[in-house]
């Protein structure tokens, strides 16, 4: 099982910004071991919802042609902790994208307050070398954690159907046109 570590984009701006959320439910069984009857959620899992926030934004600003893996984790503050019950909120900034890597700012808001600050490096592994290492299963943008973004993707379409008043009308993606993923008030 793949445990995906965010709910939902509330923004997305292609190659520059993405918010998201994670709501910390006690239906997720770590948050059971993690402390028992003081449910937290560990900091490890809040830099891995950050790092998958951030790694759709770098991999869709390249449009998904390579693997994006986790490379360091320079800097990584935190200033209390999440418990069941809570909603997170990510916010990643693109502050650097070059064709071997990229690095975001990130950080984790509880009740609007900073609750986590980092800086993550990916990089990029061409398809070629990735075969060659792990096979030709992508197992970074699995279609489980890229549906997140089509999520976000589908209610901005519909949002936008909606204020148009069209009810319906061909949008360019059911031309087969490409989109740009657009802001998720």
């Amino acid at each position: 099982m793949r445990w995906i570590w965010i709910d939902k984009f509330l923004e997305f701006r292609s190659g520059q910004f993405a918010r998201a959320i994670k709501n910390l439910t006690l239906a997720e069984e770590h948050l059971h071991d993690h402390f028992p009857g003081y449910p937290v959620m560990p900091a490890s899992l809040i830099i891995e919802g950050l790092a998958q926030t951030g790694g759709i934004l770098v991999g869709e600003a390249g449009g998904f042609a390579e693997k994006v893996i986790l490379a360091k984790i320079p800097r990584a503050e935190f200033h209390g902790v999440a418990c069941a019950g809570d909603q997170l909120v990510y916010e990643v900034t693109l502050t650097d994208l070059r064709s071997e890597g990229a690095v975001v700012d990130a950080k984790a808001f509880l009740n609007g307050e900073l609750l986590a600050d980092a800086e993550i490096v990916f990089a990029h592994l061409d398809n070629s070398r990735a075969n060659q290492i792990f096979g030709p299963k992508n197992f970074v943008f699995t279609q489980q954690l890229l549906g997140v973004l089509d999520l976000a993707k589908a209610q901005a379409r519909a949002r936008e159907v909606e204020a148009a008043g069209d009810g319906g009308a061909a949008s360019p993606e059911s031309n087969g046109q490409a989109h740009e993923a657009q802001p998720v008030p």
